[in-house]
């Protein structure tokens, strides 16, 4: 059960599912179901099978569900390339029931065909993004959501730091207007698990830019107890130290930022660790996905003309050390480029310590998702966040518009 959220640096304790009578009512339920398509077929159901729990719950209620969603970035127009078609008729295996698919999200059809159902239908509506209403939150558009229901459940911790129609309009238009399960527990294991954590409380965090997560280190460098950085990142804070690192990344904006986080970290006591060795090529090209000649360089330096692809088997060992000593665990973004196979090494390696920890482990979201789904290790993981952009603004300590408009517990 979740009691608190963490926003903006207070806790809030917020309504869900569980707290409100939705027996018999018309429930307009945000999901995320933004989801992997080819060729018209689901190549990744995890997002779909994540909301379940919260759709089987109102379907035992005798709830009508009316599901919205987006998927992809259509930009205000309508293209079938993004139709929410193949998602339907997925939940429908998956629940083992019929999913009435409308092919539209407004308009007096939509409204007429959700009038003729009875209770304990389940409705997809068509892409919100077909309209620009939504990205814009436009009250008109929200108005016509709403009125296709009398209750609102937001399990889309994705689009939560989203301030959308169907995230922040339609819930201020109804009374009631609650978390799903699915939002309850990323609220939970990114709340009050990371601010309370069990010690010793470890965060890895990889990535290509560290101007993304610099808000997110400064906060959680106030609660954790040892910080692994890999990925391109690394390179600005190895430059920020004064060393070497070749045709490498680096953010020089970002430097006097660097500084002050490694400043902070050893005034908190909180121990800070970079690579101590690289994988570097002579040549990359990322959008072919190929590299050139792979070397090992031992110690923090990488030589003029090369360019580091993923943290040494010295770095994966010194980190294994800080992971296995955890009791707490929170990662985000990769070691090295993973996509390229000889270049991921490292991060799999990460990914199999972190299951391998007899810790609470949280992966939040993103290129940390794909990584530990490739690994196979997924059983392994704590929790595994749907939000990727919203993970990170939540431990930021930013509200989450798509949270903020849900009512208090105490409402």
């Amino acid at each position: 059960m979740v009691d608190e959220d963490f926003q903006g640096g207070e806790m809030r304790a917020i309504q869900t599912v569980t707290d409100v009578n939705l027996a018999e009512r018309s429930v307009l339920l945000r999901v995320d179901f933004n989801v992997p398509l080819k060729d018209g077929q689901v190549m990744d159901d995890t997002r779909i099978r994540e909301a379940l729990p919260t759709i089987r719950h109102l379907l035992k209620r005798s709830a009508k569900v009316i599901l919205m969603s987006h998927l992809g970035r259509p930009d205000g127009q309508v293209d079938l390339r993004y139709s929410l078609r193949p998602v339907a008729r997925e939940l429908s295996k998956l629940l083992s029931r019929p999913v009435l698919f409308i092919e539209n999200c407004i308009g007096a059809d939509v409204g007429q065909k959700l009038e003729e159902l009875d209770e304990g239908s389940v409705i997809l509506l068509e892409n919100l993004r077909f309209h620009g209403g939504e990205e814009a939150n436009d009250p008109a558009f929200a108005a016509q959501l709403a009125s296709y229901g009398d209750a609102y459940v937001n399990d889309a911790f994705g689009s939560a730091h989203r301030a959308h129609a169907s995230t922040v309009g339609v819930p201020a238009l109804l009374p009631i207007k609650v978390a799903g399960f699915l939002m309850q527990k990323e609220l939970d294991f990114l709340g009050a698990k990371t601010a309370q954590p069990e010690r010793p409380f470890t965060v890895i965090l990889g990535g290509l830019k560290v101007g993304d997560k610099i808000g997110v280190i400064d906060a959680l460098l106030d609660r954790c107890d040892c910080m692994l950085i890999g990925g391109a990142m690394a390179f600005t804070f190895l430059k920020a130290m004064g060393m070497d690192v070749g045709k490498s990344p680096v953010e020089k904006d970002r430097l006097e930022d660097v500084v002050h986080a490694m400043e902070k970290a050893k005034k908190l006591g909180v121990e800070l660790l970079l690579p101590v060795d690289t994988l570097c090529t002579d040549r990359l090209d990322l959008a072919a996905g190929t590299v050139g000649e792979l070397r090992q360089w031992t110690g923090s330096i990488v030589e003029d003309g090369w360019i580091g692809v993923d943290i040494g088997q010295l770095t994966v060992e010194r980190y294994a050390r800080a992971i296995a000593a955890a009791k707490t665990i929170f990662w985000n973004g990769p070691m090295g480029i993973f996509e390229i196979e000889s270049c991921s090494k490292g991060t799999f390696a990460i990914a199999g310590h972190v299951a391998d920890a007899d810790a609470t482990s949280i992966i939040g979201g993103g290129d940390s998702v794909r990584a530990i789904h490739q690994s196979g290790r997924v059983e392994d993981i704590t929790f595994i966040s749907t939000g990727g952009g919203a993970s990170l603004e939540f431990l930021e300590g930013k509200v989450l518009p798509g949270v903020a408009a849900l009512n208090s517990k105490d409402a």
